[in-house]
């Protein structure tokens, strides 16, 4: 189920996830809770040599949904990246919460599925020395196709379908992001 966090985390990002009204006694599937830190590799961020440290924490909830033979996914992550422009030291740091739910899912009768995930969050940006300098706050509907490799009820062996993923209803929010670019804001703000 982490690959849905990872599929969250790097589309804003925002993953795909659910949860739904189920009756009192129905039981999870899957449930459980995440906390990952690691420090990626330096890279080149159009110039600028760079180094991320990355704290993420989330929860997640697998389960039946009324008659459906798929389980739908329901997820929360929150967590902080913290950017280091390592020809200055400064630091450029994100900070986020995002929150997803599988709304919808239909079959496709192939042996596909569609999932329709409802996310929302927000991002808060802060400069070298700890300033708030921008902000990405909002919701987003999207769609993706798994092969179900002929087990809907075992989420184990699903495959997201490539090229799948859509964006069924755009950002909502105030976001600081139309027009920039993170390498050039790395630059402007940890320098």
């Amino acid at each position: 189920m982490r690959g849905r966090s990872v599929l969250l985390i790097a589309g804003l990002g925002i993953g795909s996830t659910l949860l739904a009204s189920t009756p009192a006694t129905a039981r999870p599937i899957e449930q459980g809770h995440f906390h990952d830190v690691f420090t990626s590799e330096v890279y080149d961020c159009d110039g600028t040599l760079a180094q991320d440290y990355v704290d993420v924490s989330g929860s997640f909830l697998v389960n039946q949904r009324g008659s459906s033979p798929f389980p739908y996914y329901r997820e929360s992550v929150h967590g902080t990246v913290v950017t280091t422009n390592l020809e200055t030291g400064g630091t450029y740091t994100t900070v986020f919460t995002a929150n997803s739910k599988d709304q919808t899912i239909v079959d496709n009768g192939d042996g596909t599925i569609t999932i329709t995930v409802n996310a929302s969050g927000g991002t808060r940006y802060y400069d070298t020395d700890g300033n708030f300098v921008l902000k990405d706050p909002g919701h987003v509907v999207y769609a993706f196709d798994v092969d179900y490799n002929g087990t809907p009820s075992d989420p184990s062996d699903d495959v997201e379908v490539p090229g799948s993923f859509r964006i069924v209803r755009p950002s909502t929010g105030n976001s600081d992001f139309s027009d920039r670019d993170f390498c050039a804001d790395l630059v402007e703000f940890t320098s």
